[in-house]
């Protein structure tokens, strides 16, 4: 079983004990969740808040955060993947198998491949990519960020993202971490959304200039 043994391994020349891991990591989240509850938001925070304090506490938090997106990314694309974890039939040591072997691939940190792990041996796996997208704003919120959200009809380039996030943190005076998706089925144009606002005209139309002088261009 996971965590079962008391030995330490080293990482990046911090000793980290799997014993310890697991006793700080129930000391967050509690060592149970009612399964008639639910999974809440407030339950998500709860696992996404340990992994994001044991990550700091390890000096592993960028390399974290970046494995987590790939995770993130990982789930979104690939959809046999994506079956996988919402499949409540399915093993929870072939599902183990499956990301260790997705964590030995993209090298993920240990302390990141066991928290992957403690959630399959909670049984709450099937709520991951909320766990990780909540482990992202934990994140973006540390460093003073806002979220914001991009749609567009045409697909755009690194080029173009990096000039409406450079006119959304000009007008919101605020670093913004964005999130952008490429969507046809938009009849036109930028959705574009900062937290919880939606981008007033006169910012959009400043946003819509950029696209239309990448167009043209």
């Amino acid at each position: 079983l996971l965590f079962n043994e008391c030995a330490t391994w080293r990482h990046n020349g911090h000793m980290l004990i799997k014993t310890w891991f697991l006793n700080n990591l129930q000391h967050y989240i509690g060592t149970k969740l009612s399964k008639n509850t639910g999974f809440s938001i407030t339950s998500a925070e709860r696992y996404s808040l340990a992994l994001f304090e044991l990550s700091e506490e390890n000096n592993l938090l960028v390399q974290i955060e970046d494995q987590t997106s790939s995770m993130i990314n990982l789930i979104d694309q690939s959809k046999d993947f994506s079956n996988l974890i919402k499949d409540p039939t399915v093993n929870p040591d072939d599902l183990s198998k499956v990301v260790n072997k997705i964590a030995e691939n993209n090298k993920f940190e240990i302390l990141f491949k066991n928290f992957l792990n403690f959630l399959i041996q909670k049984r709450r796996f099937f709520f991951i990519e909320r766990i990780l997208k909540s482990f992202i704003e934990i994140c973006s919120k540390k460093r003073g960020e806002l979220k914001a959200e991009l749609k567009s009809a045409k697909k755009l380039s690194s080029d173009e993202i990096t000039k409406i996030v450079d006119e959304l943190t000009k007008n919101f005076n605020s670093k913004i971490k964005l999130n952008y998706k490429h969507d046809e089925s938009l009849i036109g144009g930028l959705v574009v959304q900062v937290g919880s606002t939606m981008v007033d005209t006169s910012i959009k139309n400043k946003l819509q200039q950029i696209e239309n002088r990448m167009i043209g261009a």
